[in-house]
C-alpha cells in the first residue's frame, strides 16, 4: 500500500536520535556543527556536557555569540573522571545532567538536544544505560537528540536512527603535541 503525502511528510519531520560515537577525534565538534545548522533554520538548541566542567572554547563562544539560540550546561568538574573510581560529585554531577536533560526535552523549549559525552558517562557508571535508552523512548516525537561520547553501549546504537563512528588514524598527541586551545579545548 503506498504511503500518503501527509504521512511520508510526517515521517520525515520526526525527530531523529543520532549517535556520534568512536576513539577519534571530532566527536564533540561534530556536535556543535549539528547544533549550528539546527539554529541556522531558527531551533533552539541545548547541550548538556557531561564530565566537562572546564570552560572549553565552545563554552566561551557560546556565551559570547550564541546564547540566544544555544544552550550550554556543563555537568562535570574541570579535572578528569577515574573510571574505576569516580569521585561521588563525579555521579551527583553527571545525574543532575540526565534530570535536567529530561526535564528540558520535556519541556518543548528546544528542538535539538545534545548529550555530549553522555556514552562516556554510562561506560564510566555515573548514570545507568537504562534511564538514557528511557530518556530516548519517551522523548517528544519533534526533538532531534545527539549522544557523543566513546563507548556508545549496544542498546543506545539499536535505538538510534543515525550512528557516526570516528576512528583516529593518527593524532598529534602521540608525537608529543600536547592540548592546545582551539584545537582540543
Amino acid at each position: 500500500m503506498e504511503e500518503s503525502i501527509a504521512a511520508t511528510m510526517e515521517r520525515h519531520k520526526r525527530g531523529l536520535v543520532l549517535v556520534i560515537t568512536g576513539d577519534g577525534k571530532g566527536k564533540t565538534t561534530s556536535c556543535l556543527g549539528q547544533a549550528l545548522r539546527s539554529i541556522g533554520h531558527g531551533n533552539r538548541v541545548l547541550i548538556v556536557q557531561f564530565m566537562k566542567g572546564e570552560k572549553y572554547g565552545e563554552i566561551l563562544a557560546i556565551e559570547k555569540y550564541l546564547s540566544e539560540r544555544l544552550t550550554a550546561i556543563q555537568c562535570g568538574l574541570p579535572s578528569f573522571v577515574m573510571k574505576e573510581n569516580p569521585a561521588p560529585l563525579d555521579v551527583e554531577l553527571a545525574r543532575e545532567g540526565l534530570k535536567i536533560a529530561e526535564k528540558s526535552i520535556a519541556s518543548g523549549e528546544y528542538q535539538m538536544v545534545i548529550l555530549d559525552e553522555v556514552n562516556v558517562a554510562m561506560d564510566f557508571g555515573l548514570i545507568e544505560v537504562e534511564d538514557v535508552v528511557e530518556l530516548i523512548r519517551n522523548k517528544p516525537p519533534m526533538i532531534d537528540l545527539v549522544l557523543s561520547g566513546r563507548y556508545a553501549p549496544e542498546e543506545i546504537i539499536e535505538l538510534a536512527d543515525m550512528v557516526s563512528e570516528v576512528r583516529e588514524i593518527k593524532h598529534h598527541y602521540h608525537k608529543g603535541v600536547t592540548a592546545r586551545a582551539g584545537i582540543e579545548h
